[in-house]
């Protein structure tokens, strides 16, 4: 892998870049790919370069990786052309996008609202038409989320489905890599570089009333018209379906997916950060201080439950099911929002979000707009390992008429 001695002169008018992830690396001569531009969260390794995980005590304490990312691998050598690292939210543990460090990239299709993480770099600059298209990590919502803020195609693969080699983790058990990209014939061949071409038949149309109820007003006609055309696709109604059990709300179920991901975080860099003692933004601190609280049995107690959850998921979608939820709970929230408004948001999306988390399954995040213009995502939630045939579908569905 040699980088390219043409000079870094990417537009960079969302200001997505970190400073020492300046660099282009040409991809193959031939591939599939070839002609296409990505960038990358900087959570990735790149031979010859350093991460700085949204933190600069991060930064100086660790070396450039000496290998590269076999998903980044994967892209090169399909021929595409990597230039260079974008943000990411402080050590990948917000949806709001913001950074403290870093500073905010820009969202160029609601400029007054934050771009979403924790790939805010990676949806900023594929928003803006900087880059073809950009990897990103979905933990908790960090790819669907930023993508239905900036309005563009996101994708949360199926959990395992693509490797996490050389991606700094944050919570591995529900750790997945995803890509975000403005045009959907990008963003399915991507996929083809990318995921496996196994034989999925999806012909059952999923509804969960409970998640729809989560979104604001402005988000359902949106929800509506998707459902309404995937219902006309497979030629079937959807079929209700009660998604929870009795006297259960979502957040009987992000509680527990609370607790289990917040020891991870700890347990995968809680000795970091009692060595190195960073600083954190405020509610990224505040994250950490009570992940370093929770215990070993709390974390047993929680696991208990989402094993119960996973099976309930897994088992209403099976083999052929595609459920129409939304991607966030709201558009993207004011950069002035207040923090009430900013934890209501946050909160609401996170019980949303967990389901795909819990069930290790596949969600695509498709860009839609509300009659102001402002952007937001409408998603397909479908069986695990389902990812291109459920991308394909995605792609029919936003172009039916």
């Amino acid at each position: 892998m040699i980088a390219s001695p043409t000079p870094f002169n990417i537009d960079d008018t969302a200001r997505a870049w970190v400073e020492h992830g300046k660099f282009v690396i040409e991809g193959a001569p031939n591939g599939r790919l070839k002609g296409l531009t990505f960038a990358v969260k900087d959570v990735f390794d790149v031979g010859g370069y350093r991460s700085g995980f949204g933190n600069p005590t991060w930064l100086e304490t660790h070396q450039p990786a000496t290998l590269t990312s076999p998903v980044v691998q994967s892209l090169l050598g399909a021929g595409a052309t990597l230039c260079g690292k974008v943000k990411t939210a402080e050590m990948t543990y917000s949806l709001n996008g913001d950074n403290f460090h870093d500073g905010t990239p820009i969202n160029t299709k609601a400029p007054s609202c934050v771009p979403g993480g924790s790939s805010s770099g990676s949806a900023a600059a594929v928003a803006a038409g900087s880059v073809d298209f950009a990897l990103g990590t979905d933990t908790g919502g960090s790819v669907r989320v930023p993508a239905s803020y900036c309005g563009v195609w996101g994708l949360r693969t199926t959990h395992g489905a693509i490797p996490v080699a050389g991606v700094i983790p944050i919570q591995p058990s529900f750790d997945t890599v995803g890509w975000l990209a403005s045009d959907p014939d990008v963003f399915e061949r991507v996929g083809e570089v990318l995921l496996p071409a196994t034989q999925h038949r999806l012909d059952r149309v999923i509804h969960f009333d409970a998640l729809w109820q989560l979104a604001d007003d402005d988000l359902r006609p949106g929800l509506k018209q998707i459902e309404q055309r995937l219902a006309a696709h497979l030629n079937q109604s959807p079929t209700i379906i009660e998604l929870l059990p009795t006297n259960q709300t979502l957040e009987h179920w992000r509680a527990p997916y609370h607790v289990a991901s917040a020891h991870e975080s700890w347990l995968t860099h809680g000795q970091w950060i009692e060595q190195h003692q960073p600083t954190l933004a405020p509610a990224i601190a505040a994250r950490f201080k009570y992940a370093a609280g929770v215990t070993a049995q709390q974390d047993i107690a929680a696991k208990a439950k989402l094993a119960t959850i996973r099976t309930r998921i897994q088992d209403l979608i099976a083999h052929d099911g595609v459920v129409v939820l939304p991607s966030s709970a709201s558009t993207a929230p004011a950069l002035t929002a207040d923090p009430d408004t900013v934890d209501d948001v946050r909160m609401r999306t996170m019980r949303i979000t967990c389901v795909a988390g819990i069930g290790g399954l596949v969600q695509i995040s498709i860009p839609m707009q509300t009659p102001q213009g402002k952007p937001y995502g409408v998603s397909l939630l479908g069986p695990a390992g389902s990812g291109l045939a459920l991308l394909r579908l995605a792609k029919t569905l936003a172009q039916m008429p």
